[in-house]
């Protein structure tokens, strides 16, 4: 079997590589050791400047940054926010002596540009180290492509596309992590355009908020979700499904009866059914939205409070609202292990879920590590790319009633995009059937 360095080796020999170093010894240590995996387009650069230089300068562009922060004249840290304000399909990886605190706070920095970070090294460097993150390297030029061309939309088009019903739930499933047993799914509102194809939220949901049109497709996206919600219930699949609940939406009054008619409708009880808001939509007009949320729970719905951790007066709106279900942010996730901080959060998070008696659900769950992890601290749901990617209502039955195994092939990846379509079962428990 390849080890991983050579595995790298001989995947990376087309990619163009710019390290930014003042030390000339390290500089030429790093510079080599990319020879060494495999790299034949390495340039160096012993400064900010002479680095955002060569950046911009760069055809083809360059491909994987791998840079110090604490350099004399423009920093490491100057340098990546020039890097993000280029809006160029770069990956970066940091590799620091300062402790790692401040890299996981350059990290989130990076993230925060726009540019995509591919790792963190703290010195000193090692072949196993590079190989390691360079692994993970994934061309961003498609994407980042699509994400630049985003289509945009007037208000007459989703309107248009609203009454012929091209939105559609995809669904992500939450996973039970002592037992590997999907519990539910999370209901994630697609426009199937007949020319652009499937448009994700992005591309509407504000347009909606301003617009006047969020209440017609969240009620649009629950009616199809219970729909598919009774159907997987009635193929004995006890799982729950979630439909996100927006800020605007809870001025209304008559919201819940709204939610109540469709859901009843459908065959399904109000037990079945989580809306999801995120903290910030708990504190505009605090008086309408508690009674909303009120009657929604005294109805018998479940409700969660999406992104836990990142808005404002978390716990004051925990103490306010009867919620089921505290939803992670990704963020403390993906960097629990990356700093203390984080790692604080997160266990944060876990207790006051426990000490509440709520159902803690963790987000953004993208590698077999951080799964472990949340088992260790006793988190007791979680969803992610690594369990499964939002998928169509029809492959979720197909999916959801595999058997999920652990292979090495499947460890370090993120949960396969298409594994659903091609009747593979991505998710990472050993011999678990739903």
């Amino acid at each position: 079997m390849k080890s991983q360095t050579e595995t790298v080796a001989n995947d990376i020999s087309g990619l163009r590589f710019l390290v930014v170093e003042d030390h000339g010894f390290q500089r030429w240590a790093l510079s080599r050791l990319l020879t060494e995996l495999g790299a034949k387009h390495v340039v160096c650069a012993a400064d900010g400047d002479t680095a955002l230089e060569i950046f911009r300068e760069s055809r083809p562009p360059v491909d994987i940054i791998v840079s110090d922060l604490d350099m004399p004249g423009m920093d490491g840290m100057e340098f990546l926010r020039h890097v993000g304000e280029a809006g160029a399909p770069a990956s970066v990886i940091l590799a620091s002596g300062l402790e790692r605190s401040l890299i996981a706070s350059v990290g989130a920095m990076v993230t925060a540009y726009g540019v995509a970070l591919l790792g963190k090294i703290e010195k000193p460097t090692t072949a196993a180290k590079l190989a390691a993150i360079i692994a993970n390297h994934k061309p961003l030029d498609a994407d980042w492509g699509r994400a630049r061309a985003a289509p945009r939309f007037s208000l007459d088009e989703i309107a248009l596309g609203l009454k012929r019903g091209e939105f559609e739930p995809y669904f992500q499933p939450k996973m039970e992590l002592a037992t590997g047993r999907i519990v539910g799914a999370e209901a994630l509102a697609r426009w199937r355009h007949p020319e652009r194809g499937l448009v994700g939220p992005e591309c509407f949901i504000q347009a909606m908020e301003d617009g006047g049109l969020i209440d017609e497709l969240t009620f649009a996206i629950l009616n199809r979700a219970a729909q598919c919600c009774r159907l997987w219930r009635n193929a004995g699949v006890d799982a729950t499904m979630s439909v996100n609940l927006s800020l605007r939406s809870l001025a209304d009054f008559s919201i819940a009866d709204g939610m109540m008619r469709i859901v009843s409708t459908n065959g399904l009880e109000p037990r079945h059914v989580i809306f999801e808001v995120t903290e910030s939509a708990t504190v505009a007009n605090l008086g309408t939205e508690l009674e909303n949320l009120t009657r929604l729970r005294v109805r018998g719905f479940g409700l969660a409070i999406d992104d836990y951790g990142t808005g404002y007066s978390s716990m004051q709106q925990l103490s306010r609202i009867a919620f089921t279900e505290l939803k992670i942010d990704p963020t403390f996730v993906k960097h629990a292990a990356e700093g203390r901080a984080n790692m604080a959060m997160l266990e944060s998070c876990l207790e006051m879920a426990y000490k509440l008696g709520i159902v803690a659900v963790a987000e953004g769950v993208e590698n077999l590590a951080a799964l472990e992890l949340l088992k260790s601290l006793g988190c007791e749901q979680a969803q992610g790319h690594f369990i499964a990617r939002p998928m169509e209502a029809r492959d979720f039955m197909d999916w959801v009633q595999l058997p999920r195994t652990v292979t090495p092939e499947l460890r370090d990846e993120p949960g396969p995009a298409t594994a659903h379509r091609a009747n593979v079962a991505p998710a990472p428990f050993n011999r678990v059937q739903v």
